[in-house]
């Protein structure tokens, strides 16, 4: 085994992964193998098992009842293996179900140094529910960095959905942040949630709030036609660290204060 830790080698084992997730159970992100079902590690002593596993977070030895497991996070496989393989993001993403995938928008906002939340959920107090007889909204994912609030729509959506359909829902998505804004103190309650009570958030104001689409695949459609932005989720990575230079072509709306223990900063 002088050559295992080769790239050939790597290669081979991010491979083998791979194919058995995509026969198991998208709606499990913990998979639980014998080590018998990996041919790769098959011959490996105990020492050498736990040295070689050790290199990777996405896997670890758990115990069963009666033997020792192979644990695999798919999440964190998913962010890892596009090192080894010569799979796109988008393959990736379907090893996962819908709540697999919005734990993936999540991983990579946090590769990313933002802060993160997901299926939040609020009721409208505002004037707008008698506007949009909506009383109750839920958001997939939330992401903060800096004075940056990512509002994040999810979806398995493929190319071969339509513009219409996809346009409607990023509508509505901006909806759901103007819905946000108008409730000051359910937002107020959010951010200081995601970033931690104690943090002085009066030298991030105002906030800048930006309703997103991040779909399975990408489109050839980049932005609606209320210019908030489509987003594949192959390209989530380089569109946050290109954010800022794009940010004046994006839908957003502005937040100036946030109100922090009954007082309004």
């Amino acid at each position: 085994m002088s050559d295992l830790y080769s790239s050939p080698s790597i290669k081979q084992f991010f491979l083998e992964i791979y194919n058995l997730l995509r026969e198991g159970n998208s709606e499990i992100t913990e998979v639980w193998l014998e080590i018998s079902e990996i041919d790769f590690l098959k011959d490996f002593s105990e020492f050498k098992l736990r040295e070689f596993l050790s290199m990777f977070d996405f896997i670890s030895i758990q115990k069963g009842n009666y033997i020792n497991y192979i644990v695999v996070d798919k999440i964190l496989f998913i962010t890892i293996c596009l090192q080894f393989l010569e799979v796109d993001i988008n393959q990736l993403s379907y090893l996962l179900d819908y709540d697999g995938f919005e734990a993936l928008i999540q991983d990579i906002l946090s590769k990313n140094n933002y802060k993160t939340t997901k299926n939040f959920r609020f009721s409208d107090k505002s004037t707008l529910k008698y506007e949009t007889s909506q009383k109750r909204y839920e958001i997939d994912v939330i992401g903060i960095h800096q004075n940056i609030i990512l509002v994040i729509d999810a979806k398995q959506w493929k190319r071969k959905d339509s513009y219409s359909a996809i346009n409607k829902a990023a509508n509505l998505q901006y909806q759901r942040v103007v819905a946000l804004k108008k409730n000051p103190e359910v937002l107020s309650n959010l951010i200081q949630n995601i970033l931690g009570i104690n943090y002085d958030l009066r030298k991030r104001l105002p906030f800048t709030l930006i309703p997103i689409m991040v779909t399975l695949e990408s489109n050839w459609i980049k932005i609606n036609e209320n210019s908030v932005p489509l987003v594949g989720v192959y390209n989530l990575n380089s569109f946050l660290q290109e954010l800022q230079v794009n940010l004046p072509f994006f839908k957003t709306e502005k937040l100036s204060k946030i109100i922090s223990q009954k007082q309004l900063l």
